[in-house]
């Protein structure tokens, strides 16, 4: 036989009722009518009782369950409210589970849809920045199997520009392999004490005559014979330094400055790298670290940069368990800061 709700709710109200009036009846069998008449207004009164606290509390419960249950497949989470999962009331806990499932799922799927968006566009960012290189090179290869093989000079020089479009392409593919091991995890730091101030001074040598086009000047902020010793990867680091140089170098000004510091702390040395260039809006400022993300529109088609620079920084610096801070405003140049280990004891 099959009940509903609310026949359960009458006989277990009933039950109850004639439990507990049978209980006073044996207690009292020899009792007055007055008794009686009690024992009646006994019976009613937990009847309602018991039925009217069954229908207030449970029923009210599952009814709250069962519309929570048609918010989930409605994916309505906007008036999700939870009460402490503490509460002593299991239908009530019940409901609040319920609430936080829906909220949770709905978190992933926000999360998956996020996902989904960046990989389109990172996707479509690929294709844009490879079609670049390999349509020039293409371009210079056909132009000279056309016949402009023939002159020597063009030849030289339409054979030099493909070479220079192919190694742009293969830079990209490096650091596009880069970026995926760094987020898949497989890049280990070897790390090891190494002296940070003879390792600038080399990436100034290599990025000298890149500063001198601009008319750039690079400062390091320590004696000649100041040594800082730190504990990190420094093949990687060569890597950070390049790229926050070359980035500062690309957007400074003509006769600008850009500096390199170290300050002692008690376990780390907070590096920054600074520019009185110009500066970066705050529109900007938290996408500069994205695959691709290029503030000066104009310089999107810079084959010297693959776009990735940054991105890389961002890597590795973390892989050093640090982050890069940034802090700029326009017209008066950018400040990248982030903190690495000191040199381990030998």
């Amino acid at each position: 036989m099959n009940l509903n709700s609310r026949s359960l709710t009458i006989l277990l109200s009933l039950a109850v009722a004639l439990v507990l009036t049978a209980f006073l009846a044996l207690a009292s069998y020899f009792s007055s009518e007055g008794f009686k008449v009690a024992l009646v207004i006994v019976f009613i009164s937990c009847f309602l009782l018991v039925y009217f606290s069954y229908e207030a509390l449970v029923l009210r419960e599952i009814k709250n369950i069962h519309n929570s249950l048609e918010k989930v497949k409605r994916q309505d989470f906007k008036k999700i409210e939870s009460r402490s999962i503490f509460t002593s009331d299991p239908l009530s806990r019940v409901k609040d589970e319920i609430y936080q499932i829906a909220e949770r799922k709905q978190q992933e799927i926000d999360e998956l849809r996020n996902l989904q968006a960046m990989r389109r566009e990172f996707l479509a960012d690929v294709s844009h920045e490879l079609k670049t290189p390999i349509f020039a090179a293409q371009g210079f290869i056909h132009t000279l199997l056309d016949g402009a093989m023939d002159d020597p000079n063009v030849r030289e020089r339409f054979l030099q520009k493909a070479a220079k479009s192919l190694d742009g392409l293969d830079a990209l593919v490096q650091d596009l392999i880069s970026i995926s091991q760094f987020e898949k995890g497989v890049v280990k730091m070897a790390k090891r004490n190494f002296d940070a101030v003879q390792l600038v001074h080399e990436v100034f040598e290599q990025m000298e005559q890149k500063a001198d086009q601009q008319n750039i000047t690079l400062h390091l902020e320590t004696s000649s014979e100041e040594k800082v010793m730190l504990f990190a990867d420094p093949n990687r680091m060569r890597q950070v330094f390049i790229n926050l140089i070359d980035n500062a170098i690309k957007y400074g000004r003509k006769g600008g400055n850009i500096w390199v510091m170290f300050d002692e702390g008690r376990k780390k040395y907070t590096v920054t790298v600074k520019d009185d260039g110009t500066g970066i809006a705050q529109e900007h400022i938290n996408r500069i670290f994205e695959r691709f993300y290029r503030i000066d529109k104009s310089r999107a088609r810079d084959t010297s940069s693959t776009g990735l620079g940054l991105a890389i920084c961002k890597h590795i610096v973390e892989a050093h368990r640090s982050f890069i801070a940034v802090k700029s405003e326009v017209g008066k140049g950018t400040t990248l800061r982030f903190k690495l280990q000191k040199a381990k004891a030998a």
